[in-house]
């Protein structure tokens, strides 16, 4: 027995061991809605952890707010589709689209419209429902990894109908889409599209629990012939009748991007019966599991609900992106057999080789070998021969800046994953940053970009030089020491922009002359990519000492962080992209991630303790906005979740976290048996409250610690980390050079 209390409360019940718990299951404390508000981006459909089909209401299909195809402030759904971006600030996907209708209706030109309220809408983790507010229909949505599945209660006295849309997307044009009844109970098709991503296809069969009485196709705008049961072309709609309202209308829905016999197999295999509960109780349990490799606790239930959702966030993507056979469509758009790993795509590196894939390396270490066999699929099968910059739905985009797959798979062998071929991997990071596209021929040349139209000439140079780093760093460890000592010296090529004069990353021409006028509050896309130099003067994680001393030492750099979150916002108020602020820290994009962590460099801690604190306090919160930029696949999300538990990794390839405050009591993180032998590694902030966020000491395995660090190997052997907290710094801890990060 149990009872429950929603929202910022909690669940007490009989465990399966026979006692009490006052916590609720981690599932339990997810709020899909949190983020569907303000710039958040991501949507309250149901989906299971990186799974290739995520369930979700559209309810508008363009402008930048509407890239998951849902927004908190819309009044009215459009339908259902399978496809979602999570968080992102491109849209699209949207595909198969289906809106249950009653009474009588015909194929609608420019779709439809439900309103509804968002009193009687629910989301939890693998499980959506809604019921209209005229007609009243009740629709209720779970999924597995590759099927969807529908559940429909119509309002009796009226028709019943499924409507399906194969045009209209988020954010993309049909190139060609079919539909086809293949009989009363199974229809199938797919829809290709252009969009961001540049060309793909889904496939679908769908069932239904009981028959239909007629099936009406229009084909770009014209109905096909009585008696037609199919229709190919631009533009495809088609709706079902059902004549019988008082019994629900259950629909199991396989998607495939191989094709239509690869959807039913993926149908058969995920949703074989028709148990509508027993699915949404399976995708509740995945979550679960995955949600329950940490474990926390904390006496704000909001911070709880706070935790467990941005947790939810960081494990929506990547995404599969391959039948349940292993079959998958490539970069090459051919179709490629079981190549012994999960193909995976959405990847979106620029925002989560930072934070989320660092996190996945912990909680989700038997993804990380896949992770990188894609990446290294991608190269193969790309006529470019790059590894992925931004993949989506077998393309790529090019979005964004740097490629930073690269850091990605250095951090995987750095972290001691070993089920990929490395020598392949390191060739393929070679190449990749050997090419001459997007400036990098300039960039060898010079050892930066010079400035100049839309070049982002700053920005690139710097992200290029970390991704030179990793490489060395990958190569060190494979004894290649020419190749090492090379990109090393690439690796320090961020000296060539800050200018000694004023202490900011600035671009330069190709004659060696700074960019003038400069104002580091300004975002000039000549030299910054969605930031301004006061982002990117701190974008050097692979050698902070090194910036340190160029800035001009400890009290220096300790100042200009200090000036930056005390300087007016100014001229970054009301840019889309740049939310979150703190002065001139933009904690709603990725570059300045990192920054709040870089005070331990110095010798001051305590500072970094406080700022993180204050950003988790004030950006983020279990309301509808708690999300104040993009989540970017989840990149925001799992900045929270790391800084929560107390550490983030800085440089994520060199395997060391650095320490902030925990904003919960206790966080375990169950490390997984095959790949870290089990262990539990449990961090506890002792006297922990909203004001005792300084740490006045620490022990790690019951020996003190004077260091603000600890390494990825310290945590996958498991033990305790104890952080004594207070309400006062502790000016003292962890100050001296050798307990620093980075030394």
């Amino acid at each position: 027995m149990f009872f429950k209390w929603f929202g910022a409360t909690a669940i007490i019940s009989i465990t399966a061991l026979g006692g009490f718990s006052t916590e609720p299951r981690p599932v339990d404390s997810v709020n899909p809605l949190i983020g569907t508000n303000a710039h958040g981006h991501v949507y309250p459909g149901a989906t299971v952890p990186f799974g290739m089909v995520q369930l979700s209401p559209d309810t508008r299909l363009g402008t930048w707010d509407g890239c998951s195809g849902y927004h908190y402030s819309d009044p009215a759904i459009l339908g259902f589709s399978h496809t979602h971006l999570s968080g992102t600030g491109c849209g699209d996907l949207g595909d198969i689209r289906v809106t249950p209708l009653s009474g009588e209706v015909a194929p609608a030109k420019d779709g439809y419209r439900l309103a509804f309220s968002h009193e009687n809408e629910k989301a939890r983790p693998g499980y959506y429902s809604v019921v209209f507010s005229n007609p009243k229909i009740k629709a209720e949505l779970t999924a597995m990894a590759r099927a969807g599945f529908h559940r429909y209660h119509f309002p009796e006295g009226q028709p019943a109908h499924l409507a399906f849309d194969l045009a209209r997307g988020i954010m993309n044009n049909p190139a060609e889409c079919e539909f086809k009844a293949e009989s009363n109970t199974v229809v199938s098709g797919y829809r290709r599209s252009h969009g961001w991503a540049a060309d793909k296809t889904f496939y679908f069969v769908a069932e239904f629990s009981r028959p239909f009485d007629a099936v009406h196709i229009e084909v770009d705008g014209k109905p096909v012939a009585e008696g037609t049961r199919a229709g190919k072309g631009t533009n495809v709609q088609a709706v079902l009748d059902f004549n019988d309202p008082a019994k629900p209308v259950l629909m199991k829905i396989g998607l495939s991007a191989v094709s239509v016999e690869g959807a039913r197999k993926n149908l058969a295999a995920e949703i074989p019966d028709w148990d509508f509960g027993a699915t949404a109780a399976a995708a509740g349990k995945a979550w679960n599991d995955v949600l329950g490799k940490i474990e926390i606790e904390t006496g704000d239930p909001a911070v709880r609900e706070t935790f467990y959702t941005a947790l939810y966030h960081a494990c929506l993507a990547p995404t599969l992106f391959n039948d349940a056979d292993g079959t998958y469509r490539g970069l090459d758009h051919q179709v490629h057999p079981n190549e012994g790993f999960q193909n995976y795509c959405t990847f979106s590196l620029w925002d989560t080789f930072r934070a989320e894939h660092p996190l996945l390396t912990i909680i989700q270490p038997q993804r990380v070998d896949d992770f990188v066999g894609s990446m290294l699929a991608h190269y193969r099968q790309f006529n470019q021969h790059c590894l992925p910059v931004w993949s989506l739905a077998g393309n790529e985009t090019w979005c964004m800046i740097g490629i930073h797959s690269i850091p990605v798979i250095a951090e995987a062998y750095a972290k001691g994953f070993r089920r990929f071929d490395a020598e392949a991997a390191y060739q393929a990071m070679r190449d990749s940053m050997m090419q001459d596209r997007n400036f990098l021929n300039e960039y060898r040349q010079y050892g930066y970009i010079p400035t100049g139209k839309d070049k982002q000439s700053v920005s690139r140079s710097l992200e290029y030089a970390y991704d030179d780093w990793c490489i060395a760093d990958m190569a060190r460890r494979l004894g290649k020491m020419e190749d090492a000592k090379l990109f090393a010296e690439r690796g320090a090529n961020y000296r060539h922009l800050l200018n000694p004069a004023n202490g900011f990353m600035q671009g330069k021409t190709a004659e060696g002359r700074w960019r003038e006028p400069f104002d580091p509050r300004q975002l000039v896309w000549e030299d910054y990519t969605e930031a301004t130099s006061w982002n990117y003067t701190w974008f050097v994680p692979q050698d902070v000492p090194g910036l340190i001393g160029l800035i001009g030492g400890d009290r220096k750099f300790i100042d200009k962080l200090d000036q930056m979150y005390a300087e007016q916002s100014g001229l970054l108020a009301n840019i889309p992209d740049l939310t979150g602020l703190v002065g001139q820290y933009v904690h709603g994009n990725e570059p300045c991630h990192h920054v709040a962590y870089l005070y331990n460099y110095a010798g001051a801690p305590w500072k970094t303790q406080a700022r993180v604190r204050d950003i988790m306090k004030t950006l983020y919160s279990n309301q509808t906005d708690g999300i104040c930029g993009n989540d970017d696949c989840g990149q925001m999300s799992a900045w929270y979740v790391l800084s929560a538990m107390g550490f983030y990794p800085v440089n994520p390839a060199a395997g060391v976290y650095v320490l902030g405050s925990p904003a919960v009591d206790r966080a375990t993180i169950r490390l997984d048996l095959q790949y870290q032998k089990g262990r539990e590694f449990t961090i506890i902030a002792e006297n922990n409250s909203p004001k005792n966020v300084y740490i006045q000491s620490a022990t790690l395995n019951g020996k003190p610690i004077s260091r603000s660090w600890l390494t990825h190997d310290e945590l996958t052997a498991g033990g305790e980390l104890v952080l004594k907290m207070g309400p006062e710094p502790n000016p003292d801890w962890a100050k001296d050079s050798e307990d620093r990060p980075g030394r």
